[in-house]
């Protein structure tokens, strides 16, 4: 790569590094790097991305890009190299065997090739000028952990759960991180639970301590809308409240692992009609992200683009004092601290 390029690269993961930690070169999630003839850059061991699925607003394919920083350009990777998949899923499935189709370059590394176009700036659109979609999509798993912080068992008078508690969505129920929630018709008694996802990189089963980050891809934002009468029906399955049409916005960025300084100690938050309800941090799972990917690798196959939800802090409507609920027209807003903010209007 020639000496402007590497340039460009490390100033583009400084920044977006900077953005991701929220925290000053002097923390140690920084190292300092000096380049002859150059000020000094603070630069993590690997880049930063931000990857997001996205349409511009003029038209066109969807097309996955990654974002420099939070509410910065986005650069068209997909469009930029047709080898280059259109989606996270199947960047995530790519590996050998997308390379090995490729069959246009020996040396054709997925990876190494986004970090090229992204040092090159080619393909820029600024985030004005896009629809977000869901970071990901398609996957073959949408699993969620219920009562999995302690102010949320709190809060219902629960215990703490001796292991982790299991169940699932559907990837139809996955919208955008700006798309309309639609209200059922057959419940009145729909709640919000802002939440961590975790994102699998690649495929894994039977994991332990020891391996279980090497299949962690990284981290998005997550709604796990439920229709709480429903939730209750059923013996107690929580299937037919959870897995209704739009009951889960995702997004905007799925943020690899690396450019995130501490995974367990990120404000979460829920605002309905710019009225804070739920004011979180991760640091009160009571099941952290790699015991729950374990955990839940014991029991089945997780594969490139599988989704997990972690939970939700206390301050969720049916708990309060009346109950609230949402009602078509509020705008119900979540944001993860250095991940990213959902606004989803409810119809």
């Amino acid at each position: 790569m020639p000496y402007r390029g590497k340039l460009r690269l490390l100033s583009r993961a400084c920044l977006a590094l900077s953005n991701a930690c929220g925290r000053s070169e002097s923390s140690p999630c920084f190292a300092i790097a000096s380049i002859a003839g150059s000020r000094n850059f603070s630069v993590g061991r690997t880049l930063n991305m931000r990857f997001v699925q996205f349409t511009n607003k003029s038209g066109g394919p969807p097309h996955l890009g990654v974002q420099l920083k939070q509410g910065g350009d986005i650069i068209a990777v997909s469009a930029v190299d047709s080898r280059i998949p259109n989606t996270l899923k199947k960047f995530l499935e790519g590996g050998d065997d997308l390379l090995k189709k490729a069959k246009r370059d020996d040396d054709f590394d997925l990876r190494r090739t986004v970090e090229r176009i992204i040092a090159e700036g080619r393909s820029v659109t600024p985030e004005a000028d896009v629809n977000f979609l869901a970071p990901v999509t398609r996957m073959d798993k949408l699993i969620c952990i219920g009562l999995n912080y302690s102010g949320h068992c709190q809060e219902q008078g629960k215990p703490t759960p001796e292991s982790p508690i299991v169940f699932n969505k559907f990837p139809s129920n996955i919208i955008g991180p700006h798309d309309n929630i639609q209200l059922p018709q057959i419940s009145d008694k729909i709640d919000w639970e802002a939440e961590l996802a975790i994102v699998i990189g690649k495929k894994c089963k039977g994991l332990s301590s020891d391996n279980v980050e090497d299949c962690i891809f990284g981290y998005t934002v997550a709604q796990d809308i439920t229709a709480r009468d429903w939730q209750k029906r059923n013996g107690g399955q929580f299937l037919l409240g959870k897995a209704m049409d739009t009951f889960c916005p995702l997004g905007p960025a799925v943020i690899t692992k690396e450019a995130i300084c501490d995974i367990n100690n990120l404000s979460v938050r829920t605002w309905v009609n710019g009225k804070l309800k739920q004011d979180g941090n991760t640091n009160e799972l009571i099941f952290k992200p790699h015991e729950i990917v374990a955990y839940i690798s014991q029991f089945m196959t997780l594969l490139p683009g599988d989704v997990i939800l972690t939970g939700t802090p206390a301050g969720v409507g049916f708990t309060r004092n009346p109950p609230e609920f949402l009602q078509r027209g509020d705008v119900l807003e979540t944001e993860i601290e250095s991940l990213g903010r959902l606004r989803n209007k409810v119809i």
